[in-house]
């Protein structure tokens, strides 16, 4: 399910002033292809949906055809969660700071704070990014009512996109999350239980994130309180992966010795 080890190709790029490139151009072909309607840019003529999110109900808009680029929508609105005679949709379940992140990525092929492509140097890099240098974010984390803590807003992206069908949302959101620094402990470790619960086991790719970051960074979660509470409670999967790439990258590390200089431990 995961690699042996965590290499260099794992992090991310070192981040570089990039040109005004951005991920959502390369989006935005592949969306046009996808709707029968007019292209992403030009006059929509299709019917506004009205969409109630959240435990608080807040209420956007979006035309049924961009809406139906996410197969969930498409099936949504011949289904049950679809009230005909007002042309709603109401979703309880969903964090209204994410899912207008949704529909911004559905209307944009992007959402903020956009990703940025230096295609000459190959990196990537965060608009508006708190540090200077591509990387961190004052859109990092938001609040999720279900969980009641906050959560990476990447990784709550990205299992929403999961949800409504969107993989290529899931690669952007991935992407971005592997730029965010400076996030504490306690958040990590909160996210990536939520992440656990909310993927499939198939789906191995924000799981993998997180036990690459918690590996690399094993002296800052060795020494937590928190990373000891979470693993005393347990009930997660995510503890078991991680003793396993941990226990791979050990193979790696004793394999490359025994190369140099043939011992066993």
């Amino acid at each position: 399910m995961f690699k042996r080890s965590f290499h260099s190709r794992d992090r991310a790029g070192k981040a570089v002033k990039a040109s005004k490139r951005s991920y959502r151009e390369d989006l935005k072909l592949k969306m046009q292809q996808k709707m029968e309607s007019p292209p992403i840019g030009s006059t929509l003529t299709s019917p506004i949906i009205t969409l109630v999110v959240g435990r608080e109900a807040r209420l956007f808009a979006c035309h049924e055809d961009v809406l139906s680029l996410s197969p969930f929508f498409a099936a949504a609105l011949k289904g049950q969660f679809y009230e005909s005679t007002s042309k709603k949709v109401v979703l309880p379940d969903e964090e209204p700071e994410v899912f207008s992140s949704v529909l911004e990525y559905l209307y944009k092929g992007d959402y903020y704070p956009r990703l940025l492509h230096d295609k000459r140097r190959n990196t990537w890099q965060l608009e508006d990014a708190s540090d200077g240098f591509g990387r961190g974010s004052v859109e990092s984390t938001v609040y999720h009512n279900g969980v009641g803590g906050v959560l990476l807003k990447d990784s709550v992206i990205y299992c929403t996109a999961d949800k409504f069908g969107l993989d290529e949302l899931k690669r952007l959101s991935l992407r971005k999350q592997g730029l965010q620094t400076g996030i504490s402990v306690d958040v990590i470790l909160r996210t990536a239980r939520y992440a656990y619960e909310n993927t499939p086991d198939q789906d191995a790719k924000l799981r993998a994130h997180f036990l690459a970051l918690i590996i690399r960074s094993r002296k800052i979660f060795k020494r937590s309180g928190t990373m000891q509470n979470e693993m005393e409670i347990g009930g997660s999967k995510l503890f078991f992966d991680l003793f396993t790439a941990m226990s791979n990258h050990i193979d790696d590390i004793v394999d490359m010795t025994n190369n140099r200089s043939p011992k066993t431990i």
